[in-house]
């Protein structure tokens, strides 16, 4: 019976996926790394208003409450 499943599943799958070699000599034009390493470098570090703001609360927050520090800590 899982024999069974398990060709039907096979079968579907090769029904519904193309194959890689569909098209013989079909490659890439480029090398795509290059291209991310640039994207990655571009991409400017900024932090979000709301990360801030999370932030000066968790301030605040273990300002009112000194005796939450042990907790945080142990979240972190």
């Amino acid at each position: 019976m899982t024999a069974h499943k398990d060709e039907q599943i096979e079968r579907l799958l090769k029904q519904s996926l193309a194959p890689t070699n569909a098209q013989p000599g079909v490659e890439l034009q480029r090398d795509l790394w290059p291209a991310m390493l640039r994207r990655l470098e571009e991409q400017p570090v900024a932090v979000p208003w709301f990360d801030w703001a999370l932030l000066g609360a968790v301030v605040v927050w273990l300002a009112l409450f000194p005796s939450a520090i042990p907790v945080f800590l142990y979240h972190l």
